[in-house]
């Protein structure tokens, strides 16, 4: 599962390093957020040969929900289900996105170990490019005029070595010369996206502890990406 990114490159710039351009009416400079959770913004690549940078809502409100509460479980679609799921089969086969964060966490369960979060970034410093889908979602109580919500999902998949064993899922990463095939994949043939589902190949992320101020999602700044040490079991 991902449930907790950070977001912090203003969207001028991962416009500049992503060569893609702006949408209307996004924010150059943007909010910074170092703690996102669901059903906030995520940045994220649509189009094929000219790539657009927008905002989605985190959480996949397929268009034929009559209740935005639907979207609260459908921030990860799994890999495995994705091209089938009611939820996401028309997105995945015609509304894929490239979702751009800096990092994100997950948190420490193995045994003998203390709880805490991790945070994972590319090793090469790269802004993270994952597979996701997109929507858009009018709220049924509203007049027909009224503006669509755009919302997105990010799709998980079994772990590589680089999670070391820290969660049983990963996000989908995707490299710069994938980007181009997974949103122009002709909709007909939805196994081309589906063969883009592996995990990235090992030494793709590196990660690090953190404090546990990250799990609470109103607090915010670089300080919750700042290394730290576990605290002790005994």
């Amino acid at each position: 599962m991902c449930g907790r990114v950070a977001q912090f490159t203003p969207p001028a710039r991962l416009a500049r390093l992503l060569d893609a351009t702006l949408a209307a009416g996004l924010d150059p400079e943007g909010r910074p957020s170092w703690n996102v959770g669901p059903q906030r913004s995520l940045f994220a690549l649509t189009g094929a040969e000219d790539l657009v940078l927008d905002r989605y809502r985190w959480g996949l409100l397929p268009i034929w929900a009559k209740d935005r509460a639907i979207s609260n479980r459908l921030f990860n679609a799994r890999a495995e289900t994705v091209a089938e799921k009611p939820s996401f089969r028309s997105a995945f086969a015609k509304r894929p996105c490239v979702v751009t964060v800096d990092g994100f966490y997950e948190w420490d369960h193995r045994p003998g170990r203390a709880k805490q979060p991790h945070y994972f970034t590319r090793r090469d410093g790269d802004v993270l490019c994952l597979a996701g889908l997109h929507e858009f979602w009018r709220d049924p109580e509203l007049p027909d005029d009224a503006p669509m919500i755009q919302t997105c999902t990010i799709i998980t998949t079994t772990p590589n070595e680089d999670m070391d064993e820290i969660h049983d899922r990963m996000p989908v990463v995707l490299e710069r010369d994938e980007w181009h095939t997974w949103l122009d994949a002709p909709h007909e043939d939805p196994a081309v996206r589906v063969a883009m589902l592996d995990a990235a190949p090992v030494g793709t992320l590196t990660h690090y502890g953190v404090g546990a101020a990250v799990g609470n999602v109103r607090n915010d700044g670089p300080d919750l990406i700042a290394p730290s040490e576990a605290s002790s079991l005994f």
